[in-house]
């Protein structure tokens, strides 16, 4: 709270911080939040009240926060609905979210999707492994990309289960002209046909970009197509 204090960085990840310490923290830093850019309350217990108290930091219009990772904080439908709506009403600092390991809910990924579809919004890396999407859920968050594809860099929806038709709405951005994309983290998505995958990598400049494509854990059932692709196109990825 020290008006001298000009912390960028913060990292508390697993400190064992509960709702009630998150309570403290978080009005400390709404007393002095403009110089921090990075905040790491990953792995510690906060739940969604203590989400909550973080929430009325991110809705300050003095906050300038441009990484946010509360992977495995234990957040419910209600704390991922909560920090996503407050983002969007303070959108255009934000450049990495990482909300892995919670329960993003169905509310959740429609403030997160309005999120991304707000022009102000030019969030470079996002962080969606382990947060139980389903095939629909994956339809609304890739039809949100697609109507803001140019900032985003890496997205990581490893570990949910969307299928293939969920890997199927996520070729529509890949296809986007705008869309330069240079990691896609799809570990253990229950994906077993990556035709639509690949075509969209061959009618795009997909694979001018993308560095990395992880497809790890996923009982692909012919492979040939993507191996075809990738050896005799202009990709450089590793």
């Amino acid at each position: 709270m020290n008006p001298q204090c000009k912390l960028e960085t913060l990292n508390l990840r697993s400190c064992s911080i509960t709702e009630e310490q998150s309570l403290i923290l978080t009005s400390a830093l709404k007393s002095n939040s403009s110089h921090l850019r990075d905040l790491d309350l990953s792995e510690n217990k906060l739940g969604d009240s203590g989400v909550n108290h973080l929430c009325d930091v991110l809705k300050d219009s003095h906050c300038k926060l441009e990484i946010l990772s509360l992977s495995r904080c234990e957040l419910t439908d209600e704390g991922c609905s909560a920090v996503t709506s407050a983002l969007k009403s303070n959108p255009s600092h934000l450049r990495g979210l990482g909300l892995g390991g919670n329960k993003l809910g169905d509310l959740g990924v429609k403030n997160l999707s309005d999120l991304l579809m707000n022009p102000q919004c030019k969030l470079e890396t996002l962080n969606l492994g382990s947060c139980s999407i389903t095939e629909e859920q994956s339809l609304i968050l890739t039809s949100a990309l697609k109507s803001n594809p140019s900032h985003l860099r890496e997205l990581n929806l490893s570990r949910n289960k969307l299928g293939d038709s969920g890997v199927n709405y996520l070729c529509d951005v890949l296809k986007d002209s705008q869309c330069k994309l240079e990691k896609l983290h799809l570990e253990d998505c229950g994906i077993t046909d990556v035709s639509a995958l690949t075509q969209s990598l061959t009618n795009s400049n997909a694979l001018q970009f993308l560095k990395v494509l992880d497809l790890r854990g996923n009982k692909i059932r012919d492979s040939k197509q993507l191996r075809d692709v990738l050896r005799d196109s202009n990709c450089t990825g590793e």
